[in-house]
């Protein structure tokens, strides 16, 4: 029986996050394990590729403490190793009086937070940054930074193999056993024994924790990201990146626009249920995983708000009928058009959710004397994932 200190499972960026601090803290023996073949097949390589610097997040919590470190932290990561990363800013953009007053709480939180911005009082103003983008007020925030997610990822995978990390990718874990000493996984291609647990599977994250009695009060409910491509003719309707003023009630941001490393522009994504964790298209659906999220009573509750149920029909007409996407693209560029956007990739969000139907909006681990489950390295988990990792490292070395 093959037997590591510490396994990973999860080869995404905060498993491979994790296995770098770890070879850096100590000197374990590590594993990490990969379901797919490939990395960044989920959603470490599903995403927008934004480097979030932190005005969104409020100040002395979590996320604004991973999300300014990750940022300052990710820029330095990708010029060390050539991975693409490009400084293009983003402007948040106000179109109601009461999206502009939500400004004024980013910019505080800027301000506390040590972030870089400029407050944008007129239409005028925010197109000379964006001159096709509309709105009465806008925060500019010039450290945000578009990054190649993908190459990413496997700069990391390349480095914890040079520091003897072995990388077992094609081993889905199937199940997680507690032994008298540790753990047992069974993969999809054999059997594995470990000290110390790290559960970094991502949209799985939940159901292998309950395996061994952790997280049982939390499911992950899986919300499908569409995301469209600008056609080339007219990717100059954004030289950056264009976002709408968030809303603080909801996780979920909202249709942008986001220039990627690639000179591409994409616009998305929107949120809605997707019928299986891994049901990329709206076309797809795994009906026994459906069947465990109507079932939930966390979901059951959440959908009894009218305000979510309102939000979930909105999204679910941006998801089947583009004339309404467009829609939503054209609140930022009103001279967006259908025939400028051509469908592109999508993501799943392994959006966690308690039993009392709330939306896990913060990171959360689950700690034992030997494990450390991640249910939630919710948004900005890409900008967050090295200090998440180290974070997670440090954990797992004071196990010793």
């Amino acid at each position: 029986m093959k037997h590591h200190d510490v396994a990973i499972i999860g080869g995404g960026c905060v498993g491979l996050s994790t296995a770098k601090h770890l070879t850096e803290l100590t000197d374990l023996d590590i594993a990490v394990f990969e379901k797919e073949h490939h990395l960044a097949e989920h959603q470490s390589g599903r995403n927008s590729g934004v480097l979030h610097p932190g005005f969104n997040y409020p100040p002395n919590s979590k996320k604004a403490q991973f999300a300014t470190e990750g940022t300052r932290r990710m820029k330095q990561y990708c010029a060390d190793h050539n991975i693409p990363c490009e400084e293009f800013g983003v402007l948040v953009v106000a179109k109601t009086d009461h999206e502009e007053e939500h400004l004024d709480v980013l910019a505080s939180q800027a301000e506390a937070n040590g972030v870089e911005y400029e407050r944008l009082d007129s239409c005028a103003e925010i197109q000379e940054h964006e001159p096709h983008a509309v709105g009465q007020a806008a925060l500019y925030a010039p450290e945000a930074a578009s990054v190649d997610s993908q190459q990413y990822v496997y700069a990391l995978a390349r480095e914890i193999q040079q520091n003897d990390v072995s990388l077992y990718t094609g081993h889905a874990v199937e199940r997680v056993r507690k032994k008298a000493s540790g753990y047992r996984l069974t993969t999809s291609n054999s059997e594995i024994d470990a000290t110390y647990l790290v559960n970094a599977a991502g949209l799985h994250a939940d159901t292998l924790a309950q395996q061994v009695g952790a997280g049982e009060d939390y499911q992950m409910i899986p919300f499908r990201g569409e995301y469209y491509e600008v056609t080339p003719d007219r990717s100059d309707v954004c030289q950056t990146m264009i976002y709408p003023t968030p809303d603080p009630e909801l996780p979920f941001l909202g249709v942008h626009y986001t220039r990627r490393t690639d000179g591409k522009v994409i616009v998305g994504p929107n949120a809605v249920l997707a019928f299986g964790r891994e049901a990329y298209q709206n076309t797809d659906a795994d009906l026994s995983e459906l069947k465990d999220i109507v079932a939930y009573d966390g979901f059951q509750k959440l959908l009894s708000s009218k305000t979510m149920l309102a939000v979930a029909w909105s999204e679910l007409n941006k998801s089947y009928r583009k004339s309404k996407f467009t829609e939503a693209a054209q609140r930022l560029v009103p001279g967006i058009r259908s025939n400028d956007l051509n469908k592109s990739y999508s993501g799943i969000r392994a959006q966690l959710v308690s039993a009392d139907g709330d939306l896990v909006k913060d990171p959360l681990t689950i700690e034992t004397d030997d494990a450390v489950h991640v249910l939630n390295a919710v948004s900005p988990g890409l900008t967050s994932s090295l200090p998440f990792g180290e974070h997670i490292a440090k954990q797992v070395s004071e196990m010793e």
